[in-house]
């Protein structure tokens, strides 16, 4: 059986020890760390983040919209003393769930399991679409038919992810561009526009007809299961 990682996101020392003594039990690999600041230098080793918000220096909802936008299939649960509604929405914006503090450890593992299950679920480690074969946990793709890897730069990467999470759905160049940029989406930017089409280029096997990644005139962009 599969021993899952997780990356556990902060600086009190009490809470940070007792929930990884906690989650060990429970027969997870854990990572503690008290600052977001270097996450993504372990991000891909794992298989769900928790991160409290409140940390000092950046805090969590600004850590937890830096690993979605690296990796937009992780699971990410946030922890938080705060109960405004504002901070849920904020938080539910990019997150996969929203624990407000104090919590029953038993709720924060069936909470985990559902996640990671989710996951198991929704995202798995390979997609065949046409000729494209797609290797999700370990970030890579390739042409089935040639068994040559097709090699992205991170942006292309994390556009084509963001597509294999809303397969079959028509998305708008705001919802892709806020995304993975994390910024506000401005009238008349190409960015995403030429960022498409050198993607098309790599993957497609005419660029000029694309077939993997269509245009939906007038909206925006689909990839067809």
């Amino acid at each position: 059986m599969k021993t899952f990682t997780i990356m556990y996101i902060e600086d009190d020392q009490e809470i940070g020890s007792w929930s990884r003594d906690f989650l060990i039990g429970q027969g997870y690999e854990v990572i503690w760390k008290t600052s977001g600041h270097d996450a993504e230098e372990v991000l891909e080793r794992c298989d769900l983040v928790i991160v409290d918000i409140m940390l000092t220096g950046l805090d969590g909802f600004t850590v937890g919209q830096r690993l979605k936008r690296i990796n937009p299939a992780i699971p990410i649960l946030l922890l938080t003393a705060r109960t405004a509604i504002e901070d849920k929405l904020t938080g539910l914006s990019f997150a996969d769930d929203y624990m407000t503090k104090p919590f029953h450890p038993d709720e924060l593992a069936a909470r985990i399991q559902v996640l990671l299950r989710r996951s198991d679920v929704a995202a798995p480690e390979q997609l065949q679409i046409r000729h494209l074969t797609i290797d999700r946990k370990g970030h890579c793709l390739w042409d089935s038919e040639t068994g040559e890897e097709i090699i992205l730069t991170g942006k292309q990467f994390h556009i084509f992810m963001y597509f294999l999470d809303h397969l079959n759905q028509v998305l708008t160049q705001k919802q892709i561009y806020e995304a993975v940029w994390g910024e506000p989406h401005l009238n008349g930017d190409k960015t995403l526009t030429v960022h498409i089409r050198h993607l098309r280029e790599k993957i497609e096997r005419d660029s000029g007809f694309p077939k993997i990644i269509e245009t939906i005139r007038g909206v925006g962009y689909r990839v067809r299961s």
